[in-house]
C-alpha cells in the first residue's frame, strides 16, 4: 500500500497564497460541534446530498484525518482569520487510482470576496500534487457560476455535466435533484496518457470525446 501523506499544516500555509490574516487549520475533535452549526448556517442547500456528511459528528469523527490523530484518506481544511472560522475545504483521496477528490469548500458569508474559493482549489492541487496524485476532479453546481469560473480559471478542464447526480435543498422543505459540472485537472505527462483508438468508441462517444479534448488526437 502507498505510504503517501498528506502536507503538514505548515506546507499548506506555506504553499497556498492567502489574504492577509488568513491562515489554514486542520480540523480538530474539539471543533467538530462549532463547524457543524457554521457551515449549517452558512449553507443550508447541503442539508441534504452528498456534502450533507460535513454536518454529521459521525462522520467528521471517524472518517476525516483530524490534528493530531491518525491519518485518513479525507481530510478537512479550516480557513481561519484570528480564532473566527472563515471557512471550510474538505477533500479525499483514492490510493487505487491515485486521484484526489475535491469534495467541498464553504465560505462565510461575511469572508465571500476574499478569493477564499479560489485558494481551495489551489490547495487541493497542492495536495494532490505532493502525493503524486494523477489528477483531481470535483463538481460546481450550475446554480451559480462562481465555483465553475474558479475552476477554468486555475486550468482545470470541463469533462461533463451530470444530470441528477446530487440531491440539494432548492428552496425551504423543497429538495431535488441538481444538475453539476464535472471539473479536473491531468497531474502527469501527456506520455503517461493512453490515447484511446478510434475503433473502440462508438461515433456518440467519438464526437463527445473530440468536443471536450480537441487537442487531443485519438489513435487510429
Amino acid at each position: 500500500m502507498s505510504t503517501m501523506k498528506w502536507m503538514t499544516i505548515d506546507e499548506m500555509n506555506t504553499g497556498v497564497p492567502l489574504p492577509g490574516g488568513y491562515r489554514l487549520q486542520l480540523l480538530g475533535r474539539a471543533e467538530i460541534g462549532d463547524v457543524i452549526d457554521s457551515v449549517a448556517a452558512w449553507y443550508p442547500d447541503i442539508s441534504v446530498g452528498g456534502a450533507s456528511c460535513h454536518l454529521r459528528d459521525d462522520y467528521l469523527a471517524t472518517r476525516v484525518s483530524l490534528a493530531a490523530e491518525e491519518e485518513k484518506d479525507v481530510l478537512v481544511v479550516l480557513i481561519k482569520r484570528g480564532d473566527a472560522l472563515a471557512g471550510l475545504f474538505s477533500c479525499e483521496r483514492d490510493r487505487d487510482t491515485l486521484a484526489l477528490y475535491a469534495r467541498l469548500a464553504v465560505i462565510a458569508p461575511h469572508h465571500r470576496g476574499a478569493r477564499l474559493g479560489h485558494a481551495c482549489i489551489v490547495l487541493a492541487e497542492c495536495l494532490a500534487r505532493h502525493m503524486g496524485m494523477g489528477m483531481i476532479y470535483g463538481m460546481a453546481t450550475l446554480k451559480i457560476p462562481h465555483v465553475q469560473i474558479a475552476f477554468e480559471a486555475l486550468g482545470w478542464r470541463l469533462i461533463g455535466i451530470a444530470p441528477g447526480f446530487d440531491r440539494e435543498m432548492v428552496a425551504p422543505g423543497v429538495v431535488k435533484r441538481v444538475y453539476e459540472a464535472v471539473y479536473a485537472k491531468v497531474l502527469v505527462a501527456q506520455a503517461d496518457l493512453l490515447q484511446p483508438h478510434t475503433r473502440n468508441l462508438t461515433p456518440c462517444t467519438r464526437r463527445f470525446f473530440c468536443a471536450l479534448f480537441p487537442d487531443q488526437a485519438l489513435s487510429c
